[in-house]
């Protein structure tokens, strides 16, 4: 269905402060140019198609008409009514956008890669979710213990090594080819799970399937990290987690489907397949980034601290993250007697409000700095995490909400710095090998926990144990992460040729 302009129209008294702002250019969603006769058009903005017409009747009443249209993939209807009433209420010069919109003005080229790489991250999530929510399902269906439960989520994850050749070959190739690539392979991959004949089995396909989602998780960011101007790398990405929750909450939705019978998870599995589509969309209108094209060393020296200061921060967070990501399930249904539908409601509970954190975080580590947010929401969403693990009833779902929403607070903080410290000719494989070192650690942290509650340690006492890792984490990237806020990619990697921002 082509879709149509919209049009939004205001009038004022003669002598008030909107009629005489009416025939001045707006600089604030967009930066407006003036065509003549009392009209403008866009200069620089997010609009497809955009004109404004002002008109002043005999009588002195001033009546403004803009037409405009905002193509916005998919996620255009989650826009429409806000655009529109930024349309209608324009702000000052230099005030601030929006608190829904990202701190620079975008073009319409840069809505289009970022709506366009918000579908990759879905996709990418539910395949990095769909076998952390159905494998209790599945080991308790096949006869397996807390101990080999904990195993298979160990061995899915050490299945992170096949993202690296994906990382590697985008900064030879380009993000684009391989972002579509992955898009088409990961769903197939998921899809295999649902004929499983074992615990095993299925451990096997998804140590697969859940690497290529990673990786496409992992150069969806990126090449959002290289479209965004300087003041909005990090609102990107906390839209791309915005929309990885999205993916997720398809794989957590699909859980009431294990009460239906012993086989039920295979359906959870199947449903990978209604992902397709993406992969053609991405095919059809996914650009390279600017970045990319322009003339860079491959692979140039890469900048060893860096990476260590990362890397550290992955595996202690890692530590704590993995276990308490991937043992919430079977902590709700074995401990606390949950349903499939019960832990459903849960998880999206206490899992959809942190949505709010998520652009706000985002916004706030561009406006604020990184390492400001980082230092305040992690002590405190870890502290909330680990009381979600102690505590029943409203308190461990008041817990685990807070903790939720305070974790995303820093998200984007954290995220957009595996970006950011590394020039465009190896931020890719960097990614790569950050994000390995992330699930080897988190391996770890569930084998650790899988094997002390098989000798009788309670969830909460192994989360709180755990959990000094993501203290540790927090403590490098304050002390040692450089602050990159309001800096362009070039200035924070001077080997990179300069381009100039849209």
């Amino acid at each position: 269905m082509p879709r149509r302009d919209c049009i939004v129209t205001s009038t004022w008294a003669p002598g008030t402060p909107g009629a005489a702002t009416a025939a001045t250019p707006r600089d604030d969603l967009l930066r407006e140019a003036a065509a003549g006769d009392g009209t403008f058009t866009q200069a620089h903005g997010p609009f497809h198609r955009y004109r404004r017409a002002v008109t002043t009747a005999p009588d002195g009443t001033v009546t403004e008409t803009v037409t405009y249209r905002l193509d916005i993939p998919v996620f255009g209807a989650l826009f429409a009514l806000p655009v529109r009433r930024a349309v209608r209420h324009r702000r000052a010069p230099g005030g601030r956008s929006p608190w829904w919109a990202p701190p620079d003005q975008l073009n319409e080229r840069q809505v289009r890669a970022l709506a366009l790489l918000a579908l990759a991250a879905a996709s990418a999530a539910f395949a990095n979710t769909l076998y952390t929510q159905t494998a209790n399902a599945a080991a308790t269906a096949f006869g397996i213990s807390d101990r080999g439960l904990g195993q298979g989520g160990a061995i899915v994850r050490v299945g992170v090594l096949i993202s690296l050749p994906f990382a590697f070959l985008a900064d030879r190739t380009g993000r684009r080819r391989m972002i579509i690539l992955l898009a088409w392979l990961t769903p197939l991959g998921c899809a295999v799970g649902a004929l499983s004949p074992s615990f095993w089995f299925l451990t096997a396909s998804q140590t697969v399937a859940r690497p290529l989602g990673i990786a496409l998780g992992l150069l969806a960011g990126v090449a959002a990290a290289e479209e965004m101007p300087r003041n909005s790398r990090a609102y990107a990405l906390s839209v791309l987690a915005l929309a990885a929750g999205m993916g997720a909450g398809m794989a957590v939705s699909a859980l009431p489907l294990r009460d239906i019978g012993p086989d039920g998870w295979r359906l959870a599995y199947a449903l990978a397949l209604l992902l397709l589509p993406i992969g053609l969309h991405l095919g059809r209108h996914l650009d390279e980034t600017r970045r990319f094209q322009t003339v860079h060393r491959i692979q140039p020296p890469m900048d060893r601290r860096r990476l260590a200061l990362i890397v550290g921060v992955a595996i202690t967070a890692n530590l704590f993250v993995a276990p308490a990501s991937f043992f919430q399930n079977a902590y709700l249904e074995d401990i606390r007697g949950y349903s499939g539908s019960a832990t459903t409601l849960f998880t999206l509970a206490t899992g959809t409000p942190a949505s709010l954190g998520l652009v706000l975080g985002g916004r706030l580590a561009d406006m604020i700095g990184r390492r400001r947010l980082i230092m305040v929401c992690t002590p405190v969403s870890t502290l909330f995490l680990v009381l979600a693990f102690r505590v029943s009833g409203p308190w461990m779902w008041g817990c685990a909400l807070a903790g939720s929403i305070t974790a995303s607070l820093a998200y984007p903080a954290y995220a957009v710095y595996r970006a950011e410290l590394f020039p465009t000719g190896n931020r890719g494989g960097a990614n790569g090998l950050i994000t390995a070192a992330a699930l080897l650690s988190g391996s770890l942290g569930i084998l650790a926990v899988g094997a002390w509650r098989d000798h009788g340690a309670s969830f909460g006492t192994l989360m709180a144990v755990m959990a000094v890792g993501q203290l540790v984490a927090a403590g490098i990237a304050v002390l040692g992460y450089p602050e990159t806020a309001h800096l362009a990619l070039e200035e924070i990697n001077p080997g990179d040729p300069a381009i100039a921002e849209e």
